[in-house]
């Protein structure tokens, strides 16, 4: 799987992707991530790319052309790609969409907004699908991406170790618990449900599903 990243803040992304499962997946090129910065398509000195938006109103606005052309360069002539533009208006973000990414694409472009957001003809010249992951407002799309990458990544074969790692793929539950089988804090003893500690599996599985 690979994921192809326009934003104008690549930094952003080193701290999380540069540990644990996915900074491992990576080196094991399980997955492969690369970034275009749309300054990088600008010739002029300042690298500005952003500028007012019509209509008038606050903040600034990112031109679309450096985009299309950061869009342009991720595409090049592959096959197999998904384009996702970030928005607060798209539709939900889910573990079925993320999952449905890696059975049916080998690249996922996805295009982090920033400020006011970028210039609307670019999701008209490169369609694709609008998401939001949550009911909120964030400053820019680079948390976004990086929860997307990390969600698809799971179903990546290898990057989990084996398939019963998914939760999605066994009985679980939200509650998990680890030794010692009585914590003590303050005074007060915490146990371990006892139902965990038989070893009747039948009775584990109806109680991680809530029965």
């Amino acid at each position: 799987m690979n994921f192809h990243i326009i934003t104008l803040f690549p930094e952003a992304f080193d701290s999380y992707f540069g540990n644990s499962i996915i900074k491992r997946a990576i080196d094991d090129k399980k997955i492969k991530v690369s970034f275009y910065n749309p300054r990088d398509y600008v010739k002029t000195k300042s690298k500005s790319v952003d500028d007012k938006p019509y209509g008038g109103g606050p903040g600034m606005v990112i031109n679309a052309d450096p985009v299309l052309k950061a869009i342009a360069k991720a595409k090049g002539k592959k096959q197999k790609v998904k384009i996702i533009h970030l928005s607060p208006g798209g539709k939900d973000f889910d573990t079925k969409y993320a999952q449905n990414l890696e059975d049916k694409f080998n690249h996922v472009i996805i295009i982090c907004g920033r400020y006011e957001g970028i210039d609307a003809r670019v999701k008209k010249i490169f369609k694709g699908d609008e998401l939001s992951i949550g009911d909120y407002v964030l400053t820019g799309g680079e948390l976004p991406a990086m929860i997307i990458v990390d969600s698809v990544s799971r179903f990546v074969p290898g990057v989990l170790g084996t398939k019963e790692s998914n939760e999605e793929f066994r009985v679980s539950n939200h509650d998990a618990y680890t030794r010692p089988e009585t914590l003590r804090y303050k005074g007060k003893n915490y146990k371990v449900p006892k139902v965990l500690l038989g070893g009747n599996h039948k009775l584990i599985d109806e109680w991680r599903m809530g029965k």
